[in-house]
């Protein structure tokens, strides 16, 4: 239980930081001006009281235990499922489940990689389609040209499978936390999908509206 929980409080911050980032990188339609000081602000949160970018760091090392909690518990959970089944059947019934539950695994491992090409791209400027830059709004920009369409595309999937994902996640932590009764399942999955919706259309409106031309 003490996993699932661990799992469930650890999804509940990186869904939270989701919609946070989405919201910032929504910015990108005001344009260079307000999407860098957007940038630039966030690196002011708490000055003087903490230093320059302090509360960054604070953020993305709460934001790194999530993940590894989240990675970590899992594994666990997923490994002593297996160790529980007593015998495997030669022909197996297939259980009701969603796509969104059924590709979890492989959809998380293509959001990790993503992860670490998102960092090394966006945020430390070390891969860098369309060239370098200290300007956020350009980074963006640069990185989503037409000529670069496999990185938009790698965005995409990567994005729909953190949709797929979430979706299941909700469901499953509200399962965890004791709220997913029969009475609420209905409202519980709309909720989740309507999350998981705006999510993956938020992300994917800033790479798609550079590759179009809409912003530029």
């Amino acid at each position: 239980m003490a996993l699932k929980s661990a799992m469930a409080a650890s999804g509940a911050i990186l869904v939270l930081y989701l919609i946070a980032h989405m919201y910032g990188n929504l910015k990108v339609f005001a344009g260079q001006e307000a999407f860098d000081g957007y940038a630039h602000g966030l690196r002011e949160i708490g000055y003087p009281l903490l230093p320059e970018s302090g509360f960054l760091w604070v953020f993305r090392i709460v934001l790194l235990a999530s993940i590894l909690i989240h990675i970590y518990s899992a594994a666990v959970l997923t490994i002593r499922a297996r160790n529980a089944r007593e015998q495997r059947y030669v022909v197996k019934k297939r259980v009701q489940r969603t796509y969104a539950s059924y590709t979890m695994r492989y959809g998380g491992v293509l959001i990790a990689l993503f992860v670490i090409f998102h960092i090394l791209h966006l945020t430390v400027n070390v891969i860098a389609p369309g060239g370098k830059s200290d300007s956020p709004f350009e980074r963006l920009v640069n990185g989503f040209q037409p000529e670069f369409w496999f990185v938009t595309l790698f965005y995409i999937a990567a994005v729909i499978a953190v949709g797929f994902h979430l979706r299941h996640g909700i469901w499953s932590g509200m399962a965890t936390l004791g709220f997913n009764t029969a009475a609420r399942q209905g409202r519980i999955n709309a909720v989740a999908v309507a999350i998981a919706l705006v999510v993956t259309v938020g992300f994917l409106l800033p790479p798609l509206a550079v590759t179009f031309g809409l912003v530029s």
